[in-house]
């Protein structure tokens, strides 16, 4: 045996070592449980890799987001096993890793039952114990075309090798640009074969390196990802490095399960999405109605206070002008396919920049009127996939509460630091604190128009607004929109959960597109700045965010009823219509409960709604001309004089906090 040089690379730290040829990456951690697989020259790579001479060898932890892919790819693996073994008729659909989980999609004839889950689970279990060890094999691809001739789906994927990644999401875990491979699941004591899947890997050691896990739900998903194919039945799990943080990812996502605005939205009368009106398209009942003006009359205060004007533009135009802007080409699968009439092809509207770059051309313009920051809640409408709409956060018809930002190339790095700092401080009025930046940048991919100067420009400007709030930057290559470099601002809601909100992008090729110039003060024409900003993202998706981050129980500022006066005896009634009348004329959203129900009813009724404050009157408080307050945490407080229990209601609202 020859002596093999490597290196062990574990963060800075650099061990050299000389082993014995044949040696693995397990022989080279041996002991570590923790570690699942290597990285060698960036690749990862089983353990049961064997190394070579010059080989930099680097550990993966199970808890590194590789680790947990290869554990939730090996499970998802030990699934598809468990399903084939109980429905041998069955054919394999993907079966990737995803955030928190995995999925695996099957061709069955009959849906699977809840009853079903368990039992698969039940197998997995025993696939788990009996310690089946993964094993990669190479093949070529008429071998592996021979070997899986029964599996219709996994020869497409074979057919589609170098391009399966744009051809379905999750494929590139199973087929890439390289030699395909299959991974066997052996026996651990006789070497027999007990599984296989085509698959790029790499895996845990063995079914028994799985901690912990538990399959959630199964749902329908298209083949492909394509309206056009085939309906597969997909299983969903999760897997975690221990039972305990599996204990915890469960508890998490029952306390998201509560707090899901498509339930809230239900239970608390806010709105609805009918399915005669289409998928994705919501209407605001009443109270949604209510919160939904109050976040945007305090947005368009703020804008006006800060010197924006406001627009408003059509939801539909001649399909020339998204050709004009560059957005057809870059965006026509997320538009809805054109209406003809008159003999042009009209196309809804699914931005409003364009539009916006209309009503800067639609006169000269001086220098002495830039910065011109225009602002409009503009409707808009987008093609999304029946897969992927949600509630209100991905809808095919929301309100973007977007603005456009024109400016000298001089006043850009100051527009920035402003914009970014007014995002941030509107967020925190909404009750939204914990934030980090991203900054999404171009790549090499043909999307992306413009010169690299000009990118690179825009991008440093951008970064330094970033660096001036002393948040966390995140970099994110190749996320920018075609036209320009962004920053998102990521907020994390109460129980931990990231949303992107806000959007700033720095464009300098629209203005060319659109020929827009201003008169400059040496009377040249220039070419302006064009600054993308939206808020909220859109005004469905941030009322579902707030929704879901205060679990119905809005500040009282937000909230549809921020009072209900509650009786004690039907003598108390008019006392209190008479409170809440001088309420309301203070401005104050009050109700009171007339209705024959008990007071404890009344009560449980007003915590059901998340009401903030309930006002409570009996015979002590009519006599002194006062009321008791009974707050959201079941504490009370007695005898407040009528003025005095207005002004609290009204100090908490001013002030925007929480009760």
């Amino acid at each position: 045996m020859s002596d093999v040089r490597v290196t062990v690379q574990r963060d800075s730290e650099r061990e050299e070592r000389v082993v014995t040829t044949g040696t693995t990456a397990a022989d080279l951690f041996q002991g570590e449980r923790s570690v699942v697989a290597a990285r060698v020259a960036g690749e990862l790579k089983d353990l049961a890799y064997e190394v070579a001479d010059g080989d930099a060898v680097e550990p993966v932890e199970i808890t590194s987001e590789d680790g947990l892919n290869i554990l939730r790819h090996s499970t998802a693996h030990v699934m598809a096993q468990a399903v084939q073994e109980l429905f041998p008729e069955a054919k394999l659909g993907i079966g990737p890793p995803i955030k928190d989980g995995f999925y695996y999609d099957f061709d069955v004839e009959t849906p699977f039952h809840p009853d079903d889950l368990k039992r698969i689970e039940k197998k997995m279990q025993e696939i788990q114990k009996r310690g089946q060890k993964f094993a990669r094999r190479a093949v070529s691809d008429d071998a592996a075309r021979e070997e899986l001739v029964d599996e219709p789906y996994k020869l497409e994927l074979i057919g589609l090798k170098g391009s399966a990644a744009d051809a379905a999401e999750g494929a590139s875990a199973e087929v890439g640009a390289g030699e395909l491979t299959i991974y066997d699941n052996l026996d651990a004591k006789t070497g027999e074969l007990c599984w296989k899947d085509l698959c790029r890997g790499p895996h845990l050691p063995s079914t028994r390196a799985i901690p912990a896990f538990k399959l959630m739900r199964s749902a329908a998903a298209y083949w492909r990802g394509s309206e056009k194919n085939k309906q597969l039945q997909r299983i969903y799990g999760t897997a975690w490095p221990t039972k305990d943080e599996l204990k915890a990812h469960l508890e998490f996502l029952a306390e998201a399960e509560k707090r899901d605005h498509r339930k809230l939205g239900a239970e608390l009368d806010l709105f609805s999405i009918p399915e005669i009106l289409g998928s994705g398209l919501a209407v605001f009942h009443p109270k949604g109605g209510v919160i939904r003006k109050v976040m945007e009359d305090y947005a368009r205060r703020r804008h006006e206070e800060a010197g924006y004007e406001f627009v408003n533009t059509p939801h539909i135009s001649k399909q020339k002008l998204f050709e004009l802007s560059g957005h057809l080409p870059s965006y026509a699968d997320a538009m809805f396919p054109p209406v003809q009439f008159e003999g042009q092809d009209y196309r809804l509207k699914a931005m409003n920049c364009p539009m916006h770059n209309l009503i800067f051309q639609a006169r000269g313009r001086s220098y002495r009127e830039l910065p011109l920051r225009l602002f409009e809640f503009g409707t808009v409408y987008r093609y999304e996939k029946s897969g992927v709409v949600h509630g209100l956060t991905r809808a095919r018809g929301f309100t973007q509460d977007d603005s456009h930002i024109y400016c000298t190339k001089e006043q850009m790095h100051d527009e920035l630091d402003s914009l970014l700092t007014f995002v941030l401080d509107l967020l925190r009025d909404y009750g939204l604190s914990d934030f980090y930046l991203e900054l999404s940048t171009r790549d090499d991919s043909e999307k992306f128009i413009g010169e690299p100067e000009e990118w690179a420009e825009a991008t440093e400007t951008l970064r330094e607004a970033a660096e001036k709030q002393g948040l966390e930057l995140v970099m994110d290559p190749g996320g920018a929109a075609y036209y320009g470099p962004k920053i998102s601002v990521q907020a994390k809601d109460a129980i931990g959960r990231t949303w992107q909100m806000s959007t700033i992008q720095v464009d300098f090729q629209q203005p060319k597109r659109f020929e827009l110039e201003y008169t400059a003060a040496d009377g040249t024409k220039q070419r302006p700045v064009m600054i993308h900003r939206a808020l909220f993202g859109s005004i469905e998706r941030f009322f579902a965010v707030l929704l879901e981050h205060y679990a119905g129980a809005f500040p009282a500022w937000l909230a549809p009823v921020q009072a209900t006066c509650i009786p004690i005896g039907d003598a108390h009634v008019p006392y209190l219509q008479e409170f809440a009348a001088q309420a309301k004329a203070k401005g104050l959203r009050i109700e009171v409960d007339s209705s024959s129900d008990r007071m404890q009813k009344k009560i449980r009724n007003a915590q059901k709604s998340k009401v903030p404050f309930m006002i409570i009157a009996g015979d002590e408080d009519v006599a002194h001309g006062a009321v008791s307050f009974r707050y959201r945490d079941g504490s009370q407080k007695n005898g407040i004089p009528r003025d005095e229990a207005i002004a609290e209601i009204l100090d908490v609202v001013e002030r925007r906090v929480q009760v």
